[in-house]
């Protein structure tokens, strides 16, 4: 998929619109926890520095549902930003109001102003035509950069691309590596091509499923969404996560793996517990025997001795979603043991994002992974085979 590319526009002194995901995880106290998608920002924003643009900078930052709420203000963001670029960028105190119009008017070459939360605005995720012309009228140039929010048609992603034509609008850095990588990873992977999939529920991953069985050599699988393949073998399972209604569509699966010929582990052994808690008693039991009253929280030590076997020859391995919950200490034994022995290996490793991404950062191993997505929603619908509608204006019309 060939995207109109940044570096084809002539962006000198021009006034460049850059939609950016700076929808940054925060604690408490408002302190930014992971910056990586700031920092992923960096190389479109200082491109355009370099050709003496004024930058408008947008993003959104969590759910505020059309109204102004603090704590979904993006200061944090700006001082970021400061402390990157190392210059000065200014907050808007709105996204469109009549003092940030006048504000970007006023803007001189290479300043960098940052506009408040878009989803402060109701127009924003309904796609508003009012608000994107808003939004397009602050610049001549547009540049897509948020990968992560390229699955939503919304105003500031898609709708503002239509106020554009092919010489003033086109993909940033940052969405077009996101875009080539799972493009190059999905049709000419180096093989054996292993696929961990995991994540709560089979409904969230299904599409991706289906559309990765052809492509890949093995699929191993992890987290909730075990249960129901599980459960359709016939295993007691307990109290585990199960989703009744896909048993048909989890023994499709299974048979079309078979046929394509397509290695499909299951984990041998889980850690259970009796309740979803920090101090729940827990114990390691095969995955074909889970006590009634109990559930399954995390793959247990056989399998992940089992995936590291099957992952031990492979050249190519994408992973998305954890394999157990992760985010408790007690159940985040085996997703902390995959993501060191897959960073150790010597495959290209990509992390789709969202909860993987987060879970490799939080054992420190993200340096050492050939990739990392920014985005989850996102990366999940391209590994279904979808275009996102954020990235359809921009695709070339020879595409």
């Amino acid at each position: 998929m060939e995207l109109l590319n940044i570096k084809d526009l002539d962006l000198a002194n021009k006034k460049v619109f850059i939609r950016c995901d700076f929808n940054v995880p925060m604690d408490e106290f408002a302190n930014i926890s992971d910056d990586r998608r700031i920092r992923s920002a960096l190389a479109t924003i200082n491109y355009c520095l370099d050709q003496d643009c004024t930058i408008i900078l947008a993003s959104h930052l969590g759910r505020p549902k059309g109204e102004v709420e603090s704590k979904y203000s993006l200061e944090p963001v700006q001082r970021r930003l400061h402390h990157l670029l190392k210059r000065e960028v200014m907050l808007a105190k709105s996204v469109v109001g009549e003092e940030t119009i006048e504000q970007v008017k006023n803007l001189k070459c290479c300043d960098v102003l940052l506009l408040e939360n878009l989803r402060f605005e109701k127009g924003e995720t309904k796609n508003s035509k009012e608000l994107s012309e808003k939004l397009a009228s602050m610049a001549d140039i547009y540049i897509n950069d948020a990968f992560g929010v390229s699955h939503r048609a919304h105003a500031s992603v898609e709708g503002i691309t239509h106020f554009f034509d092919e010489e003033h609008k086109a993909a940033g850095f940052l969405l077009q590596k996101e875009i080539e990588f799972f493009g190059n990873i999905t049709k000419t992977p180096v093989r054996p091509f292993a696929a961990i999939v995991g994540g709560s529920k089979v409904s969230g991953k299904l599409e991706a499923l289906v559309n990765l069985l052809p492509k890949v050599d093995k699929v191993l699988i992890g987290g909730g969404m075990a249960f129901t393949f599980l459960k359709q073998l016939g295993y007691e399972i307990g109290n585990s996560l199960v989703e009744d209604d896909l048993l048909e569509d989890a023994k499709k699966i299974m048979d079309e793996a078979k046929r394509l010929g397509v290695k499909f582990y299951l984990p041998v052994d889980v850690v259970a517990a009796q309740t979803f808690s920090a101090d729940s008693v827990s114990k390691v039991t095969p995955a074909q025997e889970i006590p009634i009253g109990w559930m399954g929280l995390d793959i247990g030590p056989a399998t992940v001795r089992l995936y590291r076997e099957v992952l031990a020859d492979t050249q190519t391995i994408l992973w998305n979603g954890p394999m157990g919950v992760y985010e408790m200490e007690r159940f985040a034994r085996g997703s902390s043991k995959i993501a060191h022995f897959v960073a150790d290996s010597y495959a290209t490793t990509v992390v789709g994002g969202g909860d993987t991404a987060d879970l490799v950062q939080r054992v420190g191993v993200d340096d050492e992974m050939t990739f990392i997505s920014t985005g989850g929603g996102a990366s999940l619908e391209l590994l279904e085979g979808k275009v996102l509608p954020g990235v359809m204006p921009l695709v070339t019309k020879e595409n």
